[in-house]
């Protein structure tokens, strides 16, 4: 992924509110499939990691990405945006 297309899946996920909280599961294997759920109905997710959760949050960040298949786009404070295109009909359209 180029700075330019994270650039803009960052300006895309700023306005977006979180659709998930991690907490002390951590990345459990039912979280995981909700992310990768979400990520096949939306291809842009914001993650809210609670403060008792007690993995670190650039390894959680891997990990999730890892067992997704999806691309970390951004990490900042305790939130986690990720991007993972659609196979069939995307929405979001990348830049070159």
């Amino acid at each position: 992924m180029t700075s330019k297309q994270r650039a803009y899946l960052k300006s895309l996920g700023s306005d977006m509110d979180a659709i998930f909280q991690i907490g002390k599961q951590g990345a459990s294997p039912e979280v995981v499939k909700a992310l990768d759920d979400a990520l096949e109905a939306r291809e842009l997710i914001k993650i809210t990691v609670l403060k008792n959760c007690f993995d670190d949050i650039h390894a959680l960040t891997e990990i999730i990405s890892s067992r997704t298949h999806s691309e970390p786009v951004q990490v900042i404070g305790h939130k986690i945006l990720l991007y993972r295109q659609k196979k069939k009909n995307p929405k979001i359209e990348l830049p070159k």
